[in-house]
């Protein structure tokens, strides 16, 4: 949880004290780690760490895009699944097999190039290839509560789908969707970082996997020094962030668990 709040410290920080230091250019080009620029600069002569901090914005919110989209959508489908039965059932399962099937990478890099470089379609590709957990965990919760005596009686006195989704089953499944979410923040977050290193996100953008496209780009990165400030920080967040998220969801599961 520390590095998760240190993480959004610094994207918040990016918005509202650091201007436009991630994008104008500061010092010389490749300054070693001084007072004035404690990671350096790039070859433009911009702070590498005003482009961390508003690379830490771009990923938390691309993670919570993503994680939002796959787990509303994943769940809308699992409650209708599990409490339609029949071939409703039949379908959405059907499509959560064909999805689990599918090479998620490629499918990636395919979506990626042909919808084109951006934030939002990075977030519309992680969410559309991230729904099946939420899908999944929604549909089995709904069918060990549809057969429930306060479901029953509601649905005898008239209760449409909608009504007793809203007052029943989407409050019980909050907690086990909200641990799933969270995962996919994670995956979201590695994802978006792939995708900016291969060319497929936003050329735009300074999130962290366009900062490691632009040093791996620089001719001879490896040959020099640049490599310990200009390589080093962004996938050193970038693992801390995914690292650190993948505990507080696997801490958050045994909690709901034990709970339930």
């Amino acid at each position: 949880m520390a590095v998760v709040l240190i993480i959004l410290a610094t994207g918040a920080a990016s918005v509202f004290f650091l201007g436009d230091a991630h994008r104008v250019p500061s010092g010389a080009s490749l300054e070693a780690p001084s007072l004035r620029h404690p990671l350096g600069t790039d070859d433009l002569g911009i702070d590498i760490g005003a482009q961390l901090c508003r690379g830490a914005l771009v990923s938390v919110l691309v993670g919570l895009g993503s994680a939002g989209l796959a787990g509303v959508g994943g769940s809308v489908l699992g409650v209708l699944a599990g409490y339609s039965g029949g071939a409703v059932d039949r379908l959405v399962t059907g499509l959560c097999d064909v999805m689990t099937a599918i090479p998620q990478l490629p499918l990636m890099i395919v979506l990626g190039a042909f919808l084109g470089p951006s934030t939002q379609n990075v977030i519309l590709v992680v969410g559309f290839l991230s729904w099946v957990g939420p899908a999944r965990i929604a549909r089995a919760k709904t069918l060990s509560m549809r057969r429930e005596k306060f479901i029953v009686a509601a649905a005898s006195y008239g209760a449409s789908f909608f009504h007793i989704a809203r007052k029943h089953l989407l409050p019980a499944l909050l907690p086990l969707v909200a641990a799933s979410c969270l995962r996919i923040v994670g995956h979201a977050v590695s994802a978006e970082a792939g995708l900016t290193f291969l060319g497929l996100g936003d050329p735009t953008s300074k999130s962290w996997g366009m900062l490691l496209n632009r040093s791996m780009s620089f001719s001879a990165i490896y040959f020099t020094d640049f490599w310990k400030w200009w390589v080093l920080p962004p996938l050193m967040a970038l693992a801390m962030l995914v690292v650190s998220v993948a505990f507080i969801a696997r801490d958050l599961e045994k909690l709901v668990n034990r709970k339930l």
